[in-house]
C-alpha cells in the first residue's frame, strides 16, 4: 500500500515513516500542505495522512483541494485535542477519518490495515470521465456505445479512472491489478493496456490512454475532434 504523509514535525514524519515501512507500506512524506497537494496531483496513492496544523496550506486547505480535483483516495487527518472544529470541518470536506494526537503508532498500524482490508469497498460502482463511464460491478466501458470487459481489464480501467491525469508507472498497474499473483510478470501490463486500447476505440470513447511499453501511462480526455466520422 502507497501511503502519501504530510505532517510538518519532522521528527513525528519520521518516526511514522519508519513505523510504517517497517510494516511493509511505501512512504512519501512531505512537511506542507503544498507539497502534499502537488504529490497527489501527480502520483497514486492508497491512502494520504494530513495533519491539519501545516506550513504554505493547512491540511484542511490541502484536504478541499485534493478533493475538488476529483481525488477519491481515503485520507486520516491528523489533529490536535483542541481542534474540535477543524475535525468537524475535515470530515464535511471529504476526510474518511482522523486521528487525534498524541496517539499510539500501534493505533495508526491498526487503521491502516483496517483500511487496506476493506480498499476494495471504496470504489464507487460508476466512475466517469468526460463522456465516458466504467459500470464497476457490470465491468460494462460506455461512451457512444458499450462494451463488457474481463475482470482484470475492468479492474486496469478503474485504477486508470480513479487516478485520471496521473502518469502511473508499469509496476503500479502491476501492483494493483495482479498483487500477488503467481505466474505473471509486467508484461502483462502492456498487453492488458493494448486490450483496453482497442476497446476505447471500439466505443469511440472521448479519453485515451497515453504511454509506451515499459514506461509510464496516463488517462487522458482527448482533445479536438475526437470523433469517428
Amino acid at each position: 500500500m502507497k501511503v502519501l504523509l504530510a505532517e510538518d514535525e519532522e521528527q513525528l514524519s519520521k518516526v511514522l515513516r519508519a513505523a510504517m515501512e517497517h510494516e511493509g507500506y511505501e512512504v512519501d512524506a512531505v512537511f506542507d500542505g503544498q507539497a502534499a497537494v502537488d504529490l497527489a496531483q501527480k502520483s497514486a496513492y492508497d491512502l494520504m495522512i494530513l495533519d491539519i496544523m501545516m506550513p504554505v496550506k493547512t491540511g484542511i486547505e490541502a484536504l478541499k483541494e485534493i478533493r475538488q480535483s476529483g481525488d477519491r483516495t481515503h485520507i486520516i487527518m491528523l489533529t490536535a485535542m483542541s481542534e474540535v472544529d477543524d475535525r468537524v470541518t475535515g470530515l464535511d470536506a471529504g476526510a474518511d477519518d482522523y486521528l487525534t494526537k498524541p496517539f499510539s503508532l500501534k493505533e495508526l498500524l491498526a487503521r491502516l490495515r483496517s483500511m487496506a482490508r476493506r480498499l476494495d469497498t471504496f470504489t464507487p460502482n460508476l466512475l466517469q470521465l468526460g463522456q465516458t463511464s466504467l459500470n464497476v460491478g457490470e465491468h460494462e466501458l460506455a461512451s457512444s456505445n458499450s462494451i463488457r470487459l474481463a475482470g482484470k481489464e475492468s479492474k486496469m480501467m478503474e485504477f486508470l479512472m480513479l487516478n485520471n491525469g496521473k502518469e502511473l508507472t508499469t509496476w503500479e498497474l502491476f501492483r494493483h491489478v495482479w498483487s500477488d499473483e503467481e505466474d505473471v510478470d509486467e508484461g502483462f501490463v502492456w498487453i492488458y493496456i493494448s486490450y483496453l486500447r482497442q476497446k476505447l476505440k471500439a466505443i469511440q470513447a472521448d479519453i485515451e490512454i497515453l504511454g509506451e511499453e515499459n514506461g509510464s501511462f496516463q488517462l487522458v480526455q482527448k482533445t479536438g475532434d475526437w470523433h469517428a466520422s
